[in-house]
C-alpha cells in the first residue's frame, strides 16, 4: 500500500506579511544603517513577532538582502524616439529610486555595501542597470543624429544623472516631499539645460 502524499507542513506564508516586512527592513535600513539594523526593530516596525521573520530568513543579511531585491529596482532601458525624452525618462527613475518609498533604503546602501557583502551585488546591479539605459539612450540620439557625433557620452551622462543625484543628496529630510512632488518638472529643466549646453 503507497503512501498518500503529503502536502506543505503548516501554514502557508502570507504574502501580506512578506511585503510588511520588507517594506520595514528597508525604511529601518534607511533611517539607521547597517549597525542600527536589527531583527527586534523590523519586528516591531511590521508588527510581527520575530520567529515570523526568522521563517522566512536566516539572519539580518539575508532579511536586508531580501527586502532591497523587493523594494529597490533597477533603473529599465528607455526608447521614445526622442533623445530629450529619453533622458527626462532617466532622470525621472533615478529621482524616483532615492526620492521614493525606498528611496532612503537606497541612499544608504551607497554609504554600507561595502560593509555587507549580501547586499553589494545588489547595489552593482542597480548602478550597471543605469549606465547601460543612459549610455544606449546617448549612443542612439548619436546614431540618429539628434546629437553631435563627437559628444561625449560620459560628460553628458555625468551632467544629467549627477545632476539628479546632487539635487537629491542636497535635499534636507525635511523637504523630501516637496522636492519629490516637483521632480518631473526638475528632470525637464535639468534636460533642457543640458542638451542646450551640447
Amino acid at each position: 500500500m503507497s503512501a498518500t502524499p503529503q502536502g506543505p507542513v503548516g501554514r502557508p506564508r502570507d504574502p501580506e506579511v512578506d511585503e510588511r516586512i520588507t517594506r520595514a527592513a528597508a525604511e529601518v535600513f534607511g533611517e539607521n544603517g547597517w549597525h542600527r539594523f536589527t531583527i527586534d526593530t523590523v519586528a516591531r516596525r511590521a508588527g510581527v513577532g520575530k520567529a515570523s521573520i526568522y521563517l522566512r530568513w536566516p539572519n539580518k543579511e539575508a532579511l536586508l538582502a531580501a527586502a532591497l531585491a523587493a523594494r529597490l529596482n533597477g533603473i529599465e532601458d528607455i526608447d521614445t524616439g526622442s533623445v530629450r525624452a529619453d533622458l527626462i525618462s532617466l532622470a525621472r527613475q533615478i529621482q524616483r529610486s532615492y526620492l521614493g518609498e525606498s528611496g532612503r533604503a537606497a541612499l544608504q546602501l551607497r554609504v554600507d555595501a561595502q560593509r555587507v557583502p549580501e547586499v553589494r551585488d545588489h547595489l552593482h546591479r542597480l548602478q550597471e542597470s543605469q549606465v547601460l539605459a543612459a549610455r544606449a539612450i546617448v549612443r542612439r540620439a548619436i546614431a540618429r543624429g539628434e546629437l553631435h557625433p563627437d559628444t561625449s557620452v560620459t560628460l553628458l551622462l555625468d551632467c544629467v544623472c549627477g545632476g539628479v543625484m546632487n539635487h537629491v543628496l542636497a535635499t534636507p529630510p525635511h523637504l523630501r516631499d516637496q522636492v519629490a512632488a516637483g521632480a518631473d518638472d526638475y528632470a525637464a529643466a535639468l534636460v533642457e539645460f543640458v542638451l542646450g549646453a551640447c
